[in-house]
């Protein structure tokens, strides 16, 4: 992973304490909350519903065990012993008190941490498939590139107020795991004719208007590429909208241009840079910053280990374990386990401070060290011997984190909601909780297979209901929470957005709407290869709308 030079320490310590200053400012009562609050911003300092929340950076989702420990550090003395993972591969706080976030950045810095840059209208975290770097199925490791996009936009003079706020995803393999097309930038590494380069997806997003990213390019030359996001910044830029924020991302710009003349602008803008103004991104510098990325030094292992397999003949639930949560790894021997932080009863994406050191020692101890958040709100050991997985399980289950569940019913992608946004209309985490209890038979949400929900407490998306084959979307009417269903939404490389299928429904209507939707499905598929959106793009919509609103 990449590790700070004496540049970036100075930086992120120089801003801890200038934060400090600010701090001891508003809380003086020098600077009134509008005052504070740009300044707040560009340290990742949001005012919630209750308190005060603190999002921290982590770039592309990478976490060494010294880093996960820290956080578990200020999860207990500074919070409520818990962390929230978050889809953008980041954690946030919820409760640490305001005079103390000066004394949390301090901690963090000295473990090569920050949270510059995760809120504002600037480009914030790049994500990337969290698998990346073992994955078998990639081209080539995305991590370094989401390094060299984090140091070319880190504080980037001309992007530092643009007119909403900014998200990139890079992938390289052709299943999409980072779901590029539903970002503000999506980057597909692909190679051609022996040159590596980037298809480039542009104007994508969910919130109030979702919509699915255009090609603006088919190919750009790595050499090229910081050059060639510059021109695509710089007319979103100079022409996205600035007078209503609710038209003001990158995906209404390139709508209301035009696909066709949108493309044309960036490709003048990128025509006219003169050479002095290039990016000198050279093969070595590339180099440089891939050597950061070097794969673990993997011992050589047989594919097939016979200590797992006689440890899945012991124990079915290990077996179940072992079929869901484990990922193929380009090493003979070897897989990607996802830690689920999505077991029955717990808020998903929450990893309390003992939780949170206890995979930081597995990743050190059988993990070489490495760490990953997934934008479904899981954590993930990317390189682990398949011999070891009868001990990791056994401590995970032991922990609460043993579900077997990784893209399956319960393990839904939730926003906070009203329990803590006050940007919501409606809770999320309660309606996804009870949903999660019909299906909590290991068994039966086995046979059900892959089928994401989704969940988002208002219109802004932050649950990405919109891509979920199933998404749920709260409301407010009247002072009273319903629940809009939204059915063939997906984020991979076939990305479409679902449709709301009818009126909303009450809290306590939810759980029996989605059951009997999945007990449609389970009937009307062809094999239990069959999966829940194959089966709804074969039958269309209708039938499993009529499933939703069926009396009981």
């Amino acid at each position: 992973m990449y590790r700070y030079d004496q540049f970036d320490a100075r930086i992120v310590a120089e801003r801890v304490a200038q934060f400090r200053g600010q701090v001891a400012r508003r809380l003086s009562g020098e600077l009134l909350e509008d005052e504070f609050k740009p300044l707040r911003l560009q340290n990742g300092v949001y005012l919630q519903l209750h308190a005060y929340m603190l999002r921290i950076a982590i770039p592309y989702g990478q976490l060494s065990p010294v880093q996960l420990r820290r956080l578990a550090e200020v999860a207990r003395d500074y919070d409520r012993g818990f962390g929230h993972f978050t889809t953008r591969q980041n954690i946030q706080f919820n409760w640490v008190a305001l005079k103390d976030i000066p004394d949390v950045l301090e901690k963090l810095a000295e473990v090569e941490m920050h949270a510059i840059q995760t809120s504002g209208n600037c480009i914030r975290n790049t994500t990337t498939d969290h698998f990346a770097g073992a994955a078998q199925d990639e081209l080539l490791d995305p991590r370094p590139w989401c390094e060299i996009i984090r140091q070319w936009s880190t504080f980037h003079p001309e992007f530092a107020a643009l007119p909403r706020k900014f998200k990139i995803a890079v992938t390289a393999a052709e299943h999409d795991r980072a779901a590029i097309r539903v970002h503000d930038v999506g980057l597909h590494i692909l190679q051609k004719n022996g040159v590596t380069g980037f298809e480039v997806w542009v104007g994508g997003g969910q919130g109030r208007t979702p919509v699915i990213a255009t090609l603006v390019n088919p190919f750009v030359p790595e050499s090229e590429i910081l050059d060639y996001l510059e021109a695509v910044m710089r007319v979103y830029n100079r022409y996205g909208r600035r007078d209503n924020k609710y038209k003001a991302r990158i995906k209404i710009l390139v709508t209301e241009l035009g696909e066709a003349e949108y493309i044309r602008q960036v490709e003048e803008e990128y025509a006219a840079q003169r050479p002095h103004e290039k990016i000198a991104l050279t093969a070595d510098e590339i180099a440089r910053i891939h050597a950061y990325f070097a794969p673990p030094k993997l011992a050589a292992k047989p594919a097939v280990s016979e200590r797992l397999e006689a440890a899945k003949a012991a124990d079915p639930a290990f077996a179940r374990w072992t079929r869901v949560n484990l990922h193929p790894h380009k090493a003979p021997g070897y897989a990607s386990v996802t830690v689920s932080l999505k077991p029955q009863g717990v808020a998903p994406g929450d990893a309390t401070d003992t939780q949170m050191e206890l995979v930081a020692d597995l990743a050190e101890k059988y993990g070489h060290g490495d760490i990953r958040v997934s934008h479904a709100q899981n954590l993930i050991l990317p390189h682990v011997a398949l011999d070891d997985l009868p001990e990791i399980y056994a401590a995970l289950d032991a922990a609460g984190l043993g579900t077997a569940n990784e893209s399956r019913i319960t393990d839904m992608i939730v926003c906070p909601g009203l329990d803590y946004c006050n940007l919501a209309n409606a809770r999320s985490i309660p309606v996804s909780l009870e949903v999660s209890k019909l299906f909590a038979d290991p068994a039966y949400e086995e046979d059900i297979g892959r089928l994401h929900i989704n969940v988002s407490g208002c219109i802004n998306a932050c649950g990405h209901h919109h891509v979920g084959h199933i998404g749920i979307l709260g409301v407010d009417k009247k002072g009273e929470e319903f629940y809009q269903i939204l059915l063939g939404g997906r984020a991979d490389e076939k990305a479409a957005l679902g449709n709301i299928v009818g009126p909303g429904l009450k809290a306590e209507e939810v759980p029996g709407a989605i059951h009997r939707v999945v007990e449609f499905y389970r009937a009307q598929r062809t094999s239990r290869d069959e999966k829940f959106i194959d089966t709804l793009e074969r039958l269309g919509h209708q039938p499993f709308q009529e499933a939703l609103y069926a009396a009981d």
